[in-house]
């Protein structure tokens, strides 16, 4: 009986101690933040009377709201880790010309990362490679009011996703004991998905504890894609840069 108990508690223990180990070999990153957003660059919308439409971005949505988002990293002892991050934007303008015609325009822009990463250690911080997928879900309303000929009114919503592989690299140093700088870039699309794809962003980060650490940063998306046949009414091509400053709170633990 007394072998059993034993036995048992010796079992017991010997499980919490794999699973404290096995915890202990990962750890984890968890940021909600904010993006002060702009999208530069033109769109273009199928055909009305037998012309596309362009729409130009850079004039219509220029710094008109923030976006929420989300970014976790988990991290291995062995160096490979996972990196999820995903944000949601809604933004939207009005642009009225001398003639009196209006142009309106609503981007509701998701973009989903997911990368497998391998971190390298440095003398004085981390060298990351990574590579994934970068998943584009947009939403746009365009609305066209022509003063003098109303009969050329044009009004079009697309909705539109796809999905980019991307690689890249990510250099973390540390400055001193509590500021770090980061540098990251990637490349993607090769056609599969959109033509090109690229992200960069440069910053710093605040060690504020063990806890919790501030990051401040800006990051740029670019994006061309194209579908559909130029001129037809199922045309749509999306050639953009979405870029703005980052204040993120990272939970380590």
């Amino acid at each position: 009986m007394k072998n059993n108990v034993l036995l048992s508690l010796l079992l017991s223990a010997l499980s919490t101690y794999s699973a404290s180990a096995f915890a202990d070999e990962w750890s984890y990153q968890l940021e909600p933040y904010l993006m002060v957003t702009s999208i530069d660059g033109d769109a273009t919308i199928g055909r009305t009377n037998e012309a596309d439409v362009a729409v130009d971005f850079g004039t219509i949505l220029d710094n008109l709201d923030a976006a929420a988002m989300v970014h976790f990293e988990a991290h291995h002892d062995s160096g490979w880790g996972l990196v999820f991050d995903y944000g949601f934007m809604d933004l939207g303008g009005n642009k009225t010309n001398t003639n009196g015609n209006s142009t309106d325009v609503s981007v509701r822009q998701g973009v989903l990362e997911l990368q497998a990463l391998y971190r390298n250690k440095l003398n004085d911080g981390f060298l990351d490679y990574f590579a994934g997928v970068r998943w584009w879900d947009n939403d746009i309303d365009v609305t066209l009011d022509f003063v003098i000929r109303p009969e050329n009114n044009f009004e079009k919503e697309v909705e539109s996703d796809w999905v980019d592989p991307v690689v890249g690299v990510r250099w973390i140093s540390n400055i001193d004991d509590k500021w770090t700088f980061l540098a990251q870039a990637d490349i993607g699309g090769f056609g599969l998905g959109s033509d090109f794809t690229s992200s960069v962003q440069s910053g710093v980060m605040y060690k504020i504890s063990e806890l919790m650490t501030l990051d401040l940063k800006y990051k740029a998306t670019w994006v061309d894609f194209e579908e559909g046949n130029t001129g037809q009414q199922g045309y749509f091509a999306y050639d953009t840069v979405t870029h703005g400053t980052v204040i993120g709170l990272a939970f380590n633990f």
